[in-house]
């Protein structure tokens, strides 16, 4: 079982910035996926951005130049630092493991472990 938990969310002004923090309890996988993913109220959830196990990444199309995801493995920690934001981009973010996954993917369905979320709003 991996446990997930976000911090890092609150309120901005559009073209802030905000920076996303996923802290997951340690786990061994030879291969695996780490995701965010944002849901909006009245909305599906969609994959924002994931990276491998070698550190490649996946982008959905809208946060492509303004969201970086990255990860600090020796203290097994994912984030998601987010520029240029806007009122779009309100929603509750999650972060989420793959624990058998080659290419990063943002598919939702095919993540096992989820953390609970962090809401992130941001105002025009």
């Amino acid at each position: 079982q991996v446990q997930l938990v976000e911090s890092g969310g609150g309120s901005v002004q559009t073209g802030g910035s905000l920076r996303l923090s996923c802290a997951a309890s340690r786990y061994t996988y030879s291969n695996y996926c780490m995701g965010w993913f944002r849901q909006a109220p009245g909305k599906e959830r969609e994959g924002v951005a994931a990276i491998g196990t070698g550190g490649s990444t996946n982008y959905a199309d809208d946060v492509k130049g303004r969201f970086t995801i990255s990860k600090d493995n020796a203290k097994n920690t994912l984030y998601l630092q987010m520029n240029s934001l806007k009122p779009e981009d309100t929603a509750k973010y999650y972060c989420a493991v793959d624990p058998h996954c080659r290419i990063p993917h943002l598919v939702p369905a095919w993540y096992n472990y989820w953390g609970r979320g962090a809401q992130v709003t941001v105002s025009s």
